[in-house]
């Protein structure tokens, strides 16, 4: 009994020392990782985008989408990080038009035409309005039966000129945009 009481005597006296010499060492917050997510991870029309490829065609860097999904018509919406502008949208809907009804209801009043895009194209750029830049859209009749958009909203002080140039370049992404993955 008595070597008992010896044995746990010591192991508190030990225990006690151990702690009483060891100093906490303050380890230093670990700044958080940023995780690139593909676009595509957002599910519906955001699974035909990808951001290097966009970055690549409009010079713009994006890193947040956005998905929905509406009866037959799949929309995706990129940004970057907590920016509201740029913007860009793209919008595929299963549609019956052919390309006669596409040019008579689709095609902005204005819009020039595209070719060797789909079964038929346009190009467009929209004025300023509110505290949005100048807009500029794509819209063309993809040859599955559906009508796809891309639709670049430019920050507020943008020029229509700026505008205007984007569509050549949306033109460009568009045309690697498979709506057939849908």
């Amino acid at each position: 009994m008595h070597a008992r009481t010896w044995l746990a005597a010591s192991a508190v006296l030990l225990t006690a020392g151990c702690t009483a010499e060891a100093t906490p060492v303050a380890l230093p917050a670990a700044a958080p990782s940023p995780v690139e997510v593909a676009a595509a991870s957002s599910g519906g029309a955001c699974r035909l985008l990808d951001f290097a490829v966009i970055a690549k065609h409009t010079g713009a860097r994006f890193d947040v989408a956005a998905s929905v999904e509406r009866g037959d018509t799949h929309t995706c919406v990129l940004r970057a990080g907590a920016a509201l502008l740029p913007e860009l949208i793209l919008s595929v809907t299963e549609t019956s038009i052919d390309t006669s009804g596409f040019t008579k209801d689709v095609l902005p009043t204005g819009a020039k035409k595209v070719t060797k895009l789909g079964k038929a194209a346009y190009r467009h750029h929209l004025p300023k309005a509110g505290k949005a830049g100048p807009v500029a859209e794509v819209g063309w009749l993809a040859t599955d039966g559906r009508l796809a958009t891309l639709r670049w909203t430019c920050p507020d002080g943008a020029q229509a000129a700026e505008a205007e140039e984007m569509t050549g370049k949306l033109v460009n992404l568009a045309k690697l945009v498979d709506t057939r993955r849908l």
